[in-house]
This record gives structure tokens, sequence and C-alpha cells, in this order.
């Protein structure tokens, strides 16, 4: 009887649009993740260390802009161009200098600082970021990937070397990277089928502003 109890977890539902005991579905969790930046830095440099010095992540912030026609004694919103919102990367800032390294070289890719020199193209410094959500597994039982998001075009906006605190006896140095990117689809694994954000929904040809 307790174990069937657990069955109504849940919200109620029309029988006919859920199953009465269909239970609550797993969520995904916020710290399990993995970064990996591809093309990051210069010659091909490893990111490895980036990967696990990771300390947090946004994901991806799609928006529209807002298209406005006025008529008579209306106004009828449509959705305009659509733009990603800039996300923030955080690391921990090692002692051995492998992440203000491999940050460093990422920036002066994008520009020499000093000779004062800029990137011929945004082909010369941008990179692709992976973000992953993971199921939780490791070592003998690897994680198996719940959804990525692939981030094309990036590059760094924003560094913010944190500063020292006599205060902060307990945080690590950390910085923060504030990332641009041109686009963004979301896949079930690395290289795996479009969900979501990219998926093929197929396209209609309607001519009325207003809906249906």
């Amino acid at each position: 009887m307790p174990i069937a109890s657990l069955t109504r977890f849940s919200v109620p539902l029309d029988t006919d649009a859920s199953a009465s005991s269909q239970g609550l579905l797993m969520p995904k969790l916020a710290y399990r993740f993995r970064v990996t930046l591809v093309d990051f830095g210069v010659g091909g440099a490893p990111t490895t260390e980036l990967t696990k010095q990771v300390m947090m992540v946004d994901r991806p912030k799609p928006s529209f802009e807002e298209i406005k026609l006025d008529v008579y004694n209306s106004t009828v919103k449509l959705a305009g161009r659509h733009k990603f919102e800039d996300i923030k990367l955080k690391l921990r800032d090692d002692m051995t200098n492998a992440v203000t390294t491999l940050v460093g070289q990422q920036m002066q890719s994008q520009f020499d600082f000093y000779e004062q020199s800029s990137a011929s193209s945004g082909q010369d410094y941008k990179f692709t970021m992976y973000i992953e959500i993971l199921d939780g597994g490791n070592g003998s039982y690897g994680p198996i990937t719940l959804e990525t998001f692939e981030l094309q075009g990036c590059w760094i906006k924003v560094v913010t070397y944190d500063g020292g605190d006599y205060s902060k006896a307990t945080d690590p140095l950390t910085m923060e990277l504030t990332i641009c990117y041109d686009n963004a689809v979301q896949t079930q694994f690395v290289g795996g089928g479009l969900i979501g954000l990219g998926a093929p929904v197929g396209r209609t040809n309607g001519t009325n502003s207003i809906g249906s």
C-alpha cells in the first residue's frame, strides 16, 4: 500500500491526458554537467584543465525582438529577429596557471595586447562550446549525456579576474568569462540527433498576423 501511494506524487490530470499512475519524471540536476571548449586558445592546445576547473555555467538564453503592428484600436505583436544573450562561465584560477594561460591565449588570439594587433577575421579566434547535462555516472559506470547545448561562433566578451580579499578565507580565486556566440543548437549528446532548439518541426505558410 505505501509503495502504491508513491505513484500519486504528481499533478492529477484527466485520464485521457495521462496515466493515473504516471508518477513524476526525474528532473535534470544543476550540479551534474560538463563543459568542453573546442578550438579555444591557440594551436589546438588541450582544454581538459578548463573542463575540470569549471564552477558554474549558464545555459543559452534565446530571445526575439518584438515587432508591433498598430491597427485601429489594437496592437498586434509578432516575433522578430532572434538573438542569444551572453552567458557566464566561471572557473577556478589554479596554482599552475593552466586556466589563466589558456584564457590568456584565447584573449590574445582575439587581440594581441602586447603588439596592439587585432585578429584578421572571426574565423581566427571563434571557438565552439559544449554544455552537457549528465546523469551522474562516473568511473566504471560512465556518465550518460542527457542533453547537450552546442554554442557556435563563440568569443570572449569580458574576463573578470577575481581579486584578493582577506575576509574570504575559504574561497578560491576565480575567473568569470562573459561569452558571446552566434548560434546554439540542442542535441541529446555531442554529435547526436537534434532535440529542442534546432530540431526540425516543419514550416507552414499562413497569411494571418494574429494566429489561429
